[in-house]
């Protein structure tokens, strides 16, 4: 039998923490793998198709292709530690909130889950959906969770659990999640520069 739930859902970059962790560990490889250099011309190009194709998964991985399962094995825990420190101060105390009145809460990013799980192993999240990578290709995607597909990650995880979802609340800075606010009862917009909301 299916339960019916109430659910608050917060995206991470640029919601609960300044800069994108996504981008941040590339640039994180870059300076601490100096042979990484080498593939700069490569993410140039690929870079150039952000804008023609906002959803696409093969220009993503194309600008990612550098990224080994060593690095992720080496790099992220420094990373980690660093990228902590551009977390918004209210974001720890507002999810506890959420969960003492009563919500689930989720969290709902388009970061892989080697970089979102240790980076909110801190936060009291009942749920915590990421994109999706290939162990061995840490650059490939499996499933992207982005914009639209973050509805479907969303209901993906609902009906494992035999939750009926009803979203009163979603966090986010970017206009990518739309879809994810448009079926929550109220719309939080934080702004990525400041933390601070619209």
């Amino acid at each position: 039998m299916q339960k019916k739930v109430n659910v608050v859902v917060f995206d991470f970059d640029g919601t609960l923490s300044a800069s994108d962790s996504n981008f941040e560990f590339g640039r994180w490889c870059f300076r601490h793998r100096p042979l990484t250099w080498f593939y700069l011309p490569i993410v140039g190009f690929f870079s150039l198709f952000r804008k023609i194709s906002p959803d696409g998964i093969w220009w993503r991985q194309g600008m990612r292709r550098f990224i080994t399962k060593k690095m992720v094995h080496d790099l992220v825990p420094g990373f980690v530690k660093w990228h902590k420190t551009n977390r918004f101060g209210w974001a720890a105390d507002q999810v506890e909130k959420e969960k003492k009145a009563g919500n689930i809460v989720v969290l709902i990013s388009a970061s892989p889950e080697h970089l979102i799980k240790p980076l909110v192993s801190d936060m009291k999240f009942d749920a915590i959906l990421t994109s999706e990578t290939e162990s061995e290709r840490p650059w490939k995607y499996k499933f992207l969770c982005y914009g639209k597909n973050k509805v479907i990650a969303l209901d993906r995880w609902a009906a494992k659990n035999k939750y009926v979802p009803h979203v009163v609340r979603s966090y986010s800075d970017s206009k990518s999640d739309t879809p994810i606010m448009e079926i929550s009862d109220e719309q939080v917009w934080i702004d990525r520069k400041t933390g601070l909301r619209k």
